[in-house]
């Protein structure tokens, strides 16, 4: 059975809403609606298409890898988390220069938090994804680039961060 909406004359007393749309349930456990990102694989935008919104009686969408490691990276180098809460998501020089980098301080910033503006990605080979994003903390703006590479475990595990700016010297058998 198809329904179809049809636009009624409001009623006498009746509050109209703009657009002829009824309210909208709100889900108090979410403070606003997700930010659009673009998905691994893709390549686009997150500003290119919006996607559809969600159906209540579906499954809901998970985030994505390259979503939830530029939330925890952003967290970390502006301090709010500390370092050693990305021990277990990196994998080989990755922690150590995430550590290099929080000690500098670069997204410490004094009013707004640093927020994950968007994000882009390329896809090398099966398992690895290079992705950047562009953080944004009132008006600066600043890029990230990491890396991204699924383990035997079918976990994903960061194993390169890199800001504008210094990078972390290398050892001679690097």
């Amino acid at each position: 059975m198809n329904k179809v909406m049809t636009r009624n004359k409001p009623t006498t007393g009746a509050p109209r809403h703009p657009g002829g749309r009824p309210p909208v349930r709100h889900d108090t456990r979410r403070p606003g609606p997700a930010p659009r990102r673009s998905a691994p694989g893709g390549g686009t935008s997150r500003t290119a298409a919006a996607p559809a919104a969600p159906d209540p009686s579906g499954p809901v969408p998970q985030p994505r890898p390259t979503d939830l490691f530029a939330d925890r990276l952003v967290s970390v180098l502006s301090g709010r988390r500390p370092v050693h809460s990305m021990l277990r998501h990196t994998a080989g020089r990755a922690y150590d220069e995430l550590a290099w980098l929080v000690e500098r301080g670069p997204l410490r910033t004094r009013g707004s938090h640093p927020v994950v503006r968007d994000i882009g990605y390329y896809v090398p080979r099966p398992g690895a994804i290079e992705a950047f994003a562009r953080i944004g903390a009132g008006d600066t703006l600043r890029a990230m680039a990491f890396r991204l590479e699924c383990g035997p475990d079918h976990r994903w595990r960061c194993t390169a961060v890199e800001l504008g700016g210094p990078r972390m010297p290398r050892a001679d058998g690097d």
